[in-house]
Protein backbone atom coordinates (compact mmCIF):
# COMPACT_ATOMS: atom_id res chain seq x y z
CA UNK A 1 0.00 0.00 0.00
CA UNK A 2 1.06 3.61 -0.52
CA UNK A 3 0.52 6.73 1.59
CA UNK A 4 0.30 8.90 -1.55
CA UNK A 5 -3.43 9.57 -2.08
CA UNK A 6 -3.03 10.36 -5.77
CA UNK A 7 -1.06 7.18 -6.40
CA UNK A 8 -3.43 5.11 -4.30
CA UNK A 9 -6.39 6.43 -6.28
CA UNK A 10 -4.94 5.06 -9.50
CA UNK A 11 -3.83 1.63 -8.28
CA UNK A 12 -7.19 0.14 -9.22
CA UNK A 13 -6.63 1.22 -12.83
CA UNK A 14 -3.44 -0.79 -13.18
CA UNK A 15 -4.13 -3.87 -15.32
CA UNK A 16 -2.81 -7.21 -14.10
CA UNK A 17 -3.55 -9.50 -17.07
CA UNK A 18 -3.35 -9.14 -20.87
CA UNK A 19 -7.13 -9.22 -21.12
CA UNK A 20 -7.35 -6.43 -18.58
CA UNK A 21 -4.75 -4.43 -20.52
CA UNK A 22 -6.79 -4.74 -23.71
CA UNK A 23 -10.00 -3.77 -21.95
CA UNK A 24 -8.36 -0.77 -20.34
CA UNK A 25 -6.99 0.45 -23.66
CA UNK A 26 -10.38 -0.01 -25.32
CA UNK A 27 -12.03 2.05 -22.58
CA UNK A 28 -9.47 4.84 -22.78
CA UNK A 29 -9.61 4.97 -26.58
CA UNK A 30 -13.41 5.05 -26.56
CA UNK A 31 -13.43 7.75 -23.91
CA UNK A 32 -11.07 9.96 -25.90
CA UNK A 33 -13.25 9.56 -28.97
CA UNK A 34 -16.29 10.65 -26.99
CA UNK A 35 -14.44 13.58 -25.42
CA UNK A 36 -13.40 14.75 -28.88
CA UNK A 37 -16.95 14.45 -30.16
CA UNK A 38 -18.86 16.16 -27.38
CA UNK A 39 -16.75 16.70 -24.30
CA UNK A 40 -17.34 15.31 -20.82
CA UNK A 41 -21.17 15.49 -21.01
CA UNK A 42 -21.30 12.74 -23.66
CA UNK A 43 -18.61 10.56 -22.06
CA UNK A 44 -21.02 8.68 -19.81
CA UNK A 45 -20.31 5.18 -18.53
CA UNK A 46 -23.12 3.87 -20.75
CA UNK A 47 -21.59 5.53 -23.83
CA UNK A 48 -18.05 4.42 -22.95
CA UNK A 49 -19.24 0.85 -22.44
CA UNK A 50 -21.15 0.80 -25.72
CA UNK A 51 -18.26 2.32 -27.68
CA UNK A 52 -15.52 0.16 -26.14
CA UNK A 53 -17.41 -3.12 -25.83
CA UNK A 54 -16.31 -3.33 -22.19
CA UNK A 55 -19.01 -3.94 -19.59
CA UNK A 56 -19.95 -1.24 -17.12
CA UNK A 57 -19.05 -3.60 -14.28
CA UNK A 58 -15.51 -3.95 -15.64
CA UNK A 59 -15.17 -0.19 -16.09
CA UNK A 60 -16.24 0.44 -12.49
CA UNK A 61 -13.77 -2.23 -11.38
CA UNK A 62 -10.90 -0.05 -12.64
CA UNK A 63 -12.25 3.50 -12.21
CA UNK A 64 -14.47 5.02 -9.51
CA UNK A 65 -16.43 7.29 -11.89
CA UNK A 66 -16.78 8.41 -15.47
CA UNK A 67 -14.86 11.61 -14.61
CA UNK A 68 -11.94 9.48 -13.43
CA UNK A 69 -11.96 7.53 -16.71
CA UNK A 70 -12.10 10.77 -18.70
CA UNK A 71 -9.31 12.35 -16.65
CA UNK A 72 -6.96 9.44 -17.28
CA UNK A 73 -7.84 9.17 -20.97
CA UNK A 74 -7.49 12.91 -21.55
CA UNK A 75 -4.27 13.15 -19.57
CA UNK A 76 -2.60 10.34 -21.49
CA UNK A 77 -3.68 11.83 -24.82
CA UNK A 78 -2.46 15.31 -23.89
CA UNK A 79 0.83 14.19 -22.33
CA UNK A 80 2.82 15.19 -25.41
CA UNK A 81 0.47 17.81 -26.82
CA UNK A 82 2.51 20.78 -25.60
CA UNK A 83 6.22 20.19 -26.26
CA UNK A 84 8.56 22.32 -24.19
CA UNK A 85 10.10 25.32 -25.96
CA UNK A 86 13.86 25.79 -25.97
CA UNK A 87 14.57 29.35 -27.06
CA UNK A 88 17.81 29.69 -25.12
CA UNK A 89 16.44 32.13 -22.54
CA UNK A 90 14.06 32.05 -19.61
CA UNK A 91 12.00 34.94 -20.95
CA UNK A 92 11.71 33.31 -24.36
CA UNK A 93 10.87 29.87 -22.96
CA UNK A 94 8.22 31.01 -20.50
CA UNK A 95 6.65 33.54 -22.83
CA UNK A 96 6.34 30.85 -25.50
CA UNK A 97 4.95 28.34 -23.01
CA UNK A 98 2.32 30.76 -21.70
CA UNK A 99 1.25 31.43 -25.29
CA UNK A 100 1.03 27.70 -26.08
CA UNK A 101 -0.99 26.97 -22.94
CA UNK A 102 -3.30 29.90 -23.75
CA UNK A 103 -3.86 28.48 -27.23
CA UNK A 104 -4.57 25.07 -25.70
CA UNK A 105 -7.15 26.50 -23.31
CA UNK A 106 -8.82 28.37 -26.17
CA UNK A 107 -9.15 25.16 -28.20
CA UNK A 108 -11.81 22.42 -27.93
CA UNK A 109 -9.36 20.46 -25.78
CA UNK A 110 -9.32 23.40 -23.39
CA UNK A 111 -13.07 23.10 -23.02
CA UNK A 112 -12.66 19.46 -22.01
CA UNK A 113 -9.96 20.50 -19.54
CA UNK A 114 -12.34 23.03 -17.98
CA UNK A 115 -15.10 20.43 -17.75
CA UNK A 116 -12.80 17.94 -16.04
CA UNK A 117 -11.48 20.58 -13.66
CA UNK A 118 -14.99 21.65 -12.70
CA UNK A 119 -16.17 18.06 -12.25
CA UNK A 120 -13.16 17.22 -10.11
CA UNK A 121 -14.12 19.90 -7.59
CA UNK A 122 -17.02 17.74 -6.36
CA UNK A 123 -15.51 14.33 -7.14
CA UNK A 124 -12.52 13.79 -4.86
CA UNK A 125 -11.62 10.39 -6.32
CA UNK A 126 -11.68 11.75 -9.87
CA UNK A 127 -9.57 14.69 -8.74
CA UNK A 128 -6.77 12.25 -7.89
CA UNK A 129 -6.88 10.89 -11.44
CA UNK A 130 -6.95 14.40 -12.88
CA UNK A 131 -3.88 15.44 -10.90
CA UNK A 132 -2.02 12.19 -11.55
CA UNK A 133 -2.64 11.77 -15.27
CA UNK A 134 -2.87 15.39 -16.45
CA UNK A 135 -1.64 18.01 -14.02
CA UNK A 136 1.40 16.13 -12.69
CA UNK A 137 2.96 15.74 -16.12
CA UNK A 138 2.32 19.33 -17.15
CA UNK A 139 3.66 20.76 -13.90
CA UNK A 140 6.76 18.59 -14.09
CA UNK A 141 7.38 19.87 -17.61
CA UNK A 142 7.20 23.48 -16.44
CA UNK A 143 9.44 22.60 -13.52
CA UNK A 144 12.00 21.42 -16.06
CA UNK A 145 11.89 24.84 -17.72
CA UNK A 146 12.37 26.44 -14.31
CA UNK A 147 15.37 24.21 -13.46
CA UNK A 148 16.91 24.98 -16.84
CA UNK A 149 16.50 28.71 -16.26
CA UNK A 150 17.73 28.45 -12.67
CA UNK A 151 20.91 26.72 -13.82
CA UNK A 152 21.54 29.72 -16.10
CA UNK A 153 20.93 32.13 -13.23
CA UNK A 154 17.96 33.67 -15.00
CA UNK A 155 15.24 33.19 -12.38
CA UNK A 156 15.01 34.21 -8.75
CA UNK A 157 16.39 31.49 -6.49
CA UNK A 158 14.09 32.57 -3.64
CA UNK A 159 10.90 31.80 -5.60
CA UNK A 160 9.51 28.27 -5.30
CA UNK A 161 8.82 26.59 -8.63
CA UNK A 162 5.22 25.80 -7.61
CA UNK A 163 4.60 29.45 -6.83
CA UNK A 164 6.17 30.49 -10.14
CA UNK A 165 3.92 28.13 -12.08
CA UNK A 166 0.80 29.43 -10.38
CA UNK A 167 1.80 33.03 -11.09
CA UNK A 168 2.47 32.32 -14.76
CA UNK A 169 -0.41 30.02 -15.62
CA UNK A 170 -3.03 30.70 -12.95
CA UNK A 171 -4.40 33.74 -14.83
CA UNK A 172 -5.02 31.59 -17.90
CA UNK A 173 -7.03 29.04 -15.91
CA UNK A 174 -9.06 31.85 -14.33
CA UNK A 175 -9.84 33.33 -17.73
CA UNK A 176 -10.79 29.92 -19.08
CA UNK A 177 -13.21 29.25 -16.23
CA UNK A 178 -14.64 32.74 -15.77
CA UNK A 179 -14.62 33.97 -19.37
CA UNK A 180 -14.04 37.52 -18.12
CA UNK A 181 -11.20 38.17 -20.57
CA UNK A 182 -9.98 36.63 -23.82
CA UNK A 183 -7.34 33.93 -24.29
CA UNK A 184 -5.45 35.56 -27.13
CA UNK A 185 -1.79 35.61 -28.14
CA UNK A 186 -1.53 39.30 -27.25
CA UNK A 187 -3.09 38.80 -23.83
CA UNK A 188 -0.87 35.77 -23.16
CA UNK A 189 2.22 37.85 -23.95
CA UNK A 190 1.08 40.57 -21.55
CA UNK A 191 0.46 38.04 -18.77
CA UNK A 192 3.86 36.43 -19.29
CA UNK A 193 5.61 39.80 -19.35
CA UNK A 194 3.92 41.00 -16.15
CA UNK A 195 4.70 37.75 -14.32
CA UNK A 196 8.28 37.45 -15.52
CA UNK A 197 9.17 40.97 -14.45
CA UNK A 198 8.92 39.71 -10.88
CA UNK A 199 10.42 36.25 -11.41
CA UNK A 200 13.55 36.84 -13.46
CA UNK A 201 16.94 38.10 -12.36
CA UNK A 202 18.86 40.76 -14.27
CA UNK A 203 20.61 37.93 -16.12
CA UNK A 204 17.23 36.60 -17.18
CA UNK A 205 16.22 39.87 -18.79
CA UNK A 206 14.15 41.47 -16.03
CA UNK A 207 12.73 44.79 -17.13
CA UNK A 208 13.83 48.01 -15.42
CA UNK A 209 11.67 48.91 -12.46
CA UNK A 210 10.60 45.33 -11.70
CA UNK A 211 10.03 44.45 -8.07
CA UNK A 212 12.28 41.94 -6.33
CA UNK A 213 15.82 40.71 -6.86
CA UNK A 214 17.75 37.48 -6.74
Amino acid sequence: MTDDPDLAATEAARPQRPRSVRARKAVLDATNELLSEGGLPVATIDAISARSGVSKATIYKHWPSRTAVAAEAFGLRMSSALPLPDTGSARGDFTTQVRLVSEFYASPAGTVFAQLLAASVTDAEAAHFFRTFFLAGRREAIAELWRRSKDRGEVRSDVDVEVAQDILFGPLVFRLLSGHAPLTEEQAAQIADAALNGLLTEAGGKRNGAVGSS
